[in-house]
């Protein structure tokens, strides 16, 4: 089956505002550090790794639905060489082979710490997520919390988008569900489909444990109508309460991809909390 050219475009539009998750073209092209790798269990990651042994907390990054460590590529060449920072591979993507296990939320939390672990790499950690990497690091927060100084959050996929979608943008839904037979990647398919299989467990409405800044983008897709980008705006809002936070930071001239568009932005954010913590 393939999408006729107004799909593609529609399809692509909702995916690149981070409605659900990230873009799912795959990762610009960025000049990018050497990776090394970690054998877990059942699973090897591969991962960027500069600023080994730096003062903590460490930085820990977590990509959005599709793409690899790249995505952070401008973001890890700003940031100052005196804070460590690792930026996985999840399993099928970049340097990673694929993974037969369960791929939702929860797993990919235990496969990060397991991955610290094997690195060296000690808590306390700044959490950093975009889009579907933000639900994964919001996830790791809530199971771990004390090891956790703080989170910065890019456009992150809320728990509830795929029902949300249903229920009040069924066409955005449905455009959603062909892109995932389509265009994903089996990796892709395996994320997309289980990432809200473990949320139940969670306690998702008492505030975090750390601080979060919530950064959101201000320029959206051509393709999202009113009724999609209220809805949208709706699950913005609930992020205040599922972390605790007291307001959005909406980045200017910033789309989707906070962290190419405005990688400055995303490295003060980064700094404030490392800065904030180390003071303590």
């Amino acid at each position: 089956m393939r999408l006729g050219l107004n799909s593609w475009r529609a399809a692509g539009g909702v995916l690149a505002l981070g409605l659900v998750l990230s873009a799912c073209m795959g990762t610009i092209p960025q000049a990018r550090p050497l990776l090394s790798t970690a054998a877990l269990d059942r699973t090897t990651i591969a991962f960027a790794h500069q600023g080994r042994g730096s003062t903590s907390p460490a930085v820990v990054f977590q990509s959005g639905l599709g793409d690899d460590h790249g995505t952070w590529a401008q973001v890890l060449q700003q940031l100052p060489s005196r804070i460590e920072a690792i930026a996985p591979d999840r399993p099928g993507y970049g340097a990673s082979p694929a993974s037969t296990e369960l791929r939702d939320a929860c797993r990919i939390a235990q496969e990060q710490r397991a991955l610290l672990q094997r690195s060296g790499v000690k808590p306390p950690y700044v959490l950093v997520g975009h889009s579907l990497g933000g639900l994964y690091q919001y996830v790791y927060a809530r199971q771990y919390p004390d090891e956790v100084a703080g989170l910065v959050l890019l456009d992150p996929t809320h728990p509830d988008i795929l029902k949300t979608l249903q229920r009040e943008t069924p066409g955005a839904a449905a455009l959603l569900q062909l892109a995932r037979a389509t265009v994903f990647t089996s990796a892709m398919r395996q994320e997309f489909d289980a990432q809200t299989a473990c949320l139940d467990a969670l306690d998702t409405r008492a505030p975090l444990a750390a601080p979060a800044l919530l950064m959101v983008s201000t320029r959206p897709s051509a393709y999202a109508g009113e009724g999609l980008q209220a809805t949208l705006g709706t699950l913005r809002q609930d992020w205040l309460q599922l972390t605790g936070t007291g307001a959005l930071t909406p980045v200017a001239n910033a789309g989707h991809y906070i962290q190419r568009d405005a990688p400055q932005a995303v490295v003060a954010a980064i700094r404030s909390l490392v800065e904030a913590d180390a003071a303590h």
